[in-house]
């Protein structure tokens, strides 16, 4: 095993075994958290301590076009990529030996670059750390897997089981219903085996094809990587078995959304101990006030938990998917929830995110929102009690209004840092430019002939 490999993973290294490694992917997230990167032989590989992609890849929309630079003239600068060795994992899907290493984006004068949503992430735990605190998330990641759609003017349909009939939906918890798609599960668990991620547990969903799969809880940045890895190695498993794994937060008309649900918690660094129970497991001011600052910023957070125009039709009443601000404990129609637990792993579940926005933005914007709360000691409303869905629909509805809301928030911009917000502001508009200029078959179906 040669220098550089020494200080891979163990899961990694365990993948390698005595083999040699073919190939190298040098990986960093987007805006989108789509991958970026160069692949190359792990020969080249192991001399050099990093490469260069331009800062421009933070500019380019999920259609491929590219936003406005709001600081300066589009020159297209480089970066410098680091790899972060604790994130190297395999890439058991390929023909060869392959390795994922998550990269970080700095600029020539060695500054972490600060629109990289990794690194704004890594920033708000470092506000976090200032405090003495160590916040603690577990995210839950839903996604449909449907069968293969290669016509986009064509609706997505749910995808063949092994019965030989397509997968069925109002199926929740239901075993045989994720039978029906088993080896696509086992590919799943053999993968994240291979690149040494936890899963806490895999269950079937509401919707026709949907799966929710469970990661334990830790470390922010960790966890969003894992989300990062996550997302790419499902796609694979799902490909093996001509399917399609999709994230969209609402890719089938009359099922329900794929949420990221993001459960939070803060731990004082000196003592160990979760901040949001106090003695006999009572519930300490510090739990009111992160539920405060969630109430009072999560509305301009929306922009990052809800990033795209489809995003939005996530949000109705019914299919288990908030509407709402409020709090209640163990009420799954509130956007925020408090689980049933020990006062150790006392949380709260943010429910508004989608599992189409970035893992680091929607965790970063979560923190960011409850930060605000603690520092500011912002009272949360009365704890919500029965069915927050009747008469309570205060989060934006569209991407416009709720991007005009993250701008009027001047302090959660200052938490997530304004040249980020600048940077993610260019490039959502540009792309709800870009869908405005779209006629769906609705409009042609009622109005060409009837308006």
């Amino acid at each position: 095993m040669s220098k550089w490999t020494e200080q891979l993973p163990e899961a990694a290294r365990d993948y390698i075994g005595n083999r040699r490694v073919d190939e190298v992917e040098c990986v960093i997230g987007d805006i989108a958290g789509v991958a970026r990167g160069k692949a190359m032989p792990a020969a080249k590989f192991a001399k050099q301590t990093n490469y260069f992609l331009p800062n421009s890849i933070f500019l380019q929309t999920i259609t491929g076009e590219w936003a406005d630079n709001p600081f300066d003239a589009f020159t297209e600068p480089d970066m410098i990529l680091e790899p972060d060795w604790t994130t190297a994992t395999a890439a058991p899907w390929t023909a060869d030996i392959t390795l994922q290493v998550i990269h970080d984006a700095k600029d020539q004068e060695g500054n972490y670059v600060p629109f990289a949503p990794r690194n704004v992430l890594r920033r708000i735990v470092k506000l976090y750390e200032d405090q003495g605190w160590r916040p603690v998330v577990a995210p839950e990641m839903e996604f449909f897997l449907t069968a293969r759609n290669i016509d986009p003017n064509q609706p997505v349909i749910p995808p063949m089981g092994r019965s030989g009939r397509r997968a069925a939906g109002k199926q929740a918890y239901s075993l045989s219903a994720i039978d029906e798609y088993g080896k696509v599960i086992d590919d799943i668990y053999d993968f994240a085996e291979a690149q040494g991620l936890e899963i806490d547990g895999i269950l079937q969903e509401g919707g026709a094809g949907q799966i929710e799969l469970n990661l334990a809880h830790g470390d922010p940045v960790r966890l969003a990587d894992d989300v990062f890895f996550f997302k790419r190695l499902i796609r694979e498993a799902a490909l093996r078995h001509d399917c399609f794994a999709t994230f969209m937060a609402k890719p089938i008309a009359g099922e329900p959304g794929s949420a990221m649900h993001i459960h939070t918690s803060v731990v004082d660094i000196k003592t160990g101990k979760n901040i949001f129970a106090g003695p006999k497991g009572v519930e300490t001011d510090a739990f009111g006030h992160f539920i405060g600052g969630l109430q009072k910023h999560l509305g301009a957070g929306v922009a990052l938990f809800a990033p795209y125009v489809n995003s939005y039709r996530r949000y109705v009443p019914d299919f288990a998917a908030p509407i709402n601000l409020e709090w209640g404990r163990d009420n799954r129609t509130t956007g925020l929830r408090v689980p049933i637990s020990g006062s150790a792993a006392r949380r709260v579940e943010n429910r508004l995110p989608g599992m189409d926005c970035n893992p680091y933005l929607g965790i970063a914007a979560t923190l960011a929102c409850g930060y605000l709360g603690l520092v500011n000691q912002t009272e949360s409303r009365p704890e919500f009690k029965g069915n927050a869905y009747i008469d309570n629909d205060e989060i934006p509805t569209t991407l416009g209004d709720a991007l005009d809301l993250l701008e009027e928030d001047e302090a959660l911009k200052d938490v997530m840092g304004r040249e980020f917000v600048a940077v993610y502001d260019s490039v959502k508009r540009n792309e709800y430019k870009e869908f405005l200029q779209v006629i769906s078959p609705w409009e042609r179906e009622h109005l060409l002939t009837n308006v």
